[in-house]
């Protein structure tokens, strides 16, 4: 799957999915638990494009609820490596 970052203002949302592409979008400016919630949401509807919105939206708070209590965060990658 291909994760592009870019500003989603323009779109009113946090994250969008394109099955077809297997490519997902997210808020560049997301952070934190947000962002793990975003990334997992539109995840899923990549993973699972028949399940519905209600389906997706309330497996990927269970999910980030989880890794967040687990400790998992996102750590800034500068060098790219």
């Amino acid at each position: 799957m291909k994760v592009i970052y870019r500003k989603l203002g323009r779109e009113k949302a946090y994250g969008m999915s394109d099955y077809g592409c297997n490519t997902i979008v997210i808020d560049s400016r997301l952070q934190g638990r947000k962002h793990l919630e975003v990334s997992l949401h539109e995840s899923l509807h990549i993973y699972f494009p028949e399940k519905s919105e209600t389906f997706v939206k309330n497996t990927a708070r269970k999910l980030a609820n989880v890794l967040w209590k687990m400790s998992y965060r996102r750590v800034d990658n500068s060098l790219g490596i």
